[in-house]
């Protein structure tokens, strides 16, 4: 840490300020063998198409990028489960360089997430003591420190490590921040049945069960003067001496008036409110910030939930359905989009379709066929009953598309000069050039020129041939007066530059270089694969 020029602390480390070039906007490519089932489509608040659950393959940081153009603002919860840095990540690099290096990477996918989410929306990241608070602190400067929400505790294990060094690790956190603080609230989570057990009707009052409450409260507003109320049934109550009065005379007066008083079995008790069940069922409990592994899951239940469609390769650190449907019930809605870029063995993904939430999902590694793939299927197919699904009464439906990254749109030929990829169709070329230029690919079906779009008539093409005045000549014929259009192309004849005042052409590679960095297809936070493990409970004791 140390003091910026506004005289304000900050968190450095070796690289933070190296200069990089601005990252690739990819187009995504849609495998359709992996999609699956039938997943809903619409629109997004800003009217953008939604096209369904999305999984995407690919590097993270890349993925992000892809997804920025057209889903900033529209994300309302996000979940990520970054590799935790304890040196197994990181086994190529001395520990004085990890650390910076774990930072750098944060930090340039928290800059990206912190786009997507919406103004009411918020960000969780699962992390241990390694690198929480840093982490915390390299959140403070992206979100603003006024809007951290909290650190959850997690009890990810019930057992005992005796082989431990120090102390027995049985928790993580769970940082969370949101977009604007003023704007987020988390939702209550719903009452159990264990906690509805201690209400009562002993008087037959005709709303129910309810239980008793005090009449007092520890903190309020002293105003000098002694606090008297006189029931109905002549009992004079005030409030015991340090604390204050929870309610007002009108208030006391209509609970009084409608029975909601109670004075014990004999009439003769404190005066207390009967407070009735069914009122707490339609606004829910607050969270509490510590997560008992009975309320949401384990270590090692999580391993089994993996078990159950992978058997062969489990690995050493999925979360528990339980514990993302808690996640999710407190920051989203039915059919509000979530997103985790960290996706592993596809958790939060399998959460979000069972809760009737959209999802994006992205992963580099293999797992995203070895894993992900087959568990959203069974989700989809309604045969995964773990997890959540009974509470949820999951029978399945909807499903997802598989997407992958496109590769770069530049790379390099036997000279060192940037040219087109050839890997590149022609939809592929003017999908990623609309991207380039900030214009939505929309190819219209009459139209061949409108390809995509950046407002009601402003348009962009895309194309590999010769652009002549004739060509260009033809092209203005057929547009409207008040529309104007971009054209990208290989080659021109010079006199196309100035022949229309409503149409510019451009030269394609010679507008994109400089623009970004091409030819880099890895970014990875985790570069290796996450290894099998054994139980945990073989080497612990109760």
């Amino acid at each position: 840490m140390q003091l910026n020029n506004k005289n304000k602390l900050e968190l450095t480390w070796i690289g933070k300020y190296d200069e990089h070039q601005s990252l690739e906007p990819r187009i995504l490519i849609e495998e359709k063998k992996y999609s699956y089932g039938n997943p809903e489509t619409g629109t997004l608040p800003n009217g953008k198409p939604w096209n369904g659950n999305m999984l995407i393959h690919g590097d993270n940081l890349l993925a992000l990028k892809a997804l920025e153009q057209d889903y900033s603002g529209q994300v309302k919860c996000i979940y990520i489960d970054p590799p935790y840095n304890t040196g197994s990540a990181f086994e190529h690099y001395d520990d004085s360089i990890e650390h910076s290096i774990w930072l750098s990477l944060m930090r340039d996918r928290l800059e990206i997430l912190y786009n997507l989410l919406s103004k009411d929306g918020s960000l969780w990241i699962s992390l241990d003591d390694t690198e929480q608070a840093y982490c915390k602190v390299l959140c403070d400067e992206i979100f603003g420190r006024n809007n951290f929400v909290a650190s959850v505790i997690w009890e990810k294990k019930y057992t005992i490590s005796n082989d431990t060094k120090w102390l027995s690790d049985n928790h993580d956190f769970i940082i969370i921040f949101a977009k604007n603080k003023e704007l987020w609230h988390p939702n209550s989570l719903p009452r159990t049945e264990e906690m509805n057990k201690a209400y009562k009707n002993p008087d037959n009052h005709p709303k129910g069960v309810w239980k008793s409450t005090p009449l007092h409260a520890k903190s309020g507003v002293d105003k000098g003067e002694k606090f008297v109320y006189t029931f109905n049934n002549g009992v004079v109550y005030s409030p015991p001496i340090g604390t204050f009065p929870r309610y007002s005379v009108e208030t006391l007066k209509k609970m009084d008036d409608n029975n909601e008083i109670w004075f014990g079995k004999d009439g003769k008790s404190i005066p207390s409110r009967k407070t009735f069940l069914c009122d707490l069922k339609k606004s829910g409990i607050p969270c509490k910030t510590l997560w008992r592994f009975d309320e949401v899951g384990h270590n090692h239940e999580a391993r089994e939930e993996v078990k159950a469609f992978n058997p062969n390769s489990v690995f050493a650190t999925p979360k528990p359905e339980r514990l993302i449907e808690r996640v999710l019930t407190l920051g989203s809605n039915l059919g509000d989009l979530v997103l985790d870029s960290f996706l592993g063995s596809g958790t939060t993904a399998a959460v979000a379709q069972k809760m009737g939430r959209r999802y994006i999902g992205i992963e580099l590694g293999n797992h995203a066929y070895t894993h992900c793939v087959p568990r959203l299927k069974m989700v989809t197919d309604g045969t995964d009953q773990g997890g959540i699904s009974k509470a949820q009464n999951w029978k399945g439906g909807s499903g997802f598309k598989f997407y992958e990254l496109a590769p770069s749109l530049l790379k390099k030929d036997k000279y060192g000069n940037l040219v087109i990829n050839k890997e590149y169709n022609a939809d592929m070329l003017a999908a990623a050039m609309a991207k380039q230029e900030g214009y939505t690919y929309h190819p219209d079906q009459e139209v061949y020129w409108k390809q995509g779009f950046g407002s009601e008539s402003d348009f962009i093409y895309t194309t590999t041939q010769f652009i002549t005045v004739e060509a260009l000549s033809a092209i203005h014929d057929t547009m409207a007066e008040e529309e104007t259009l971009l054209i990208c192309c290989t080659a021109f004849q010079k006199e196309c530059k100035q022949a229309f005042g409503n149409i510019t052409i451009k030269k394609i590679p010679q507008m994109l270089l400089g623009r970004c960095e091409f030819g880099k297809d890895d970014y990875s936070l985790n570069i290796i694969e996450l290894p099998d493990v054994e139980d945990e409970e073989e080497t612990e004791e109760e």
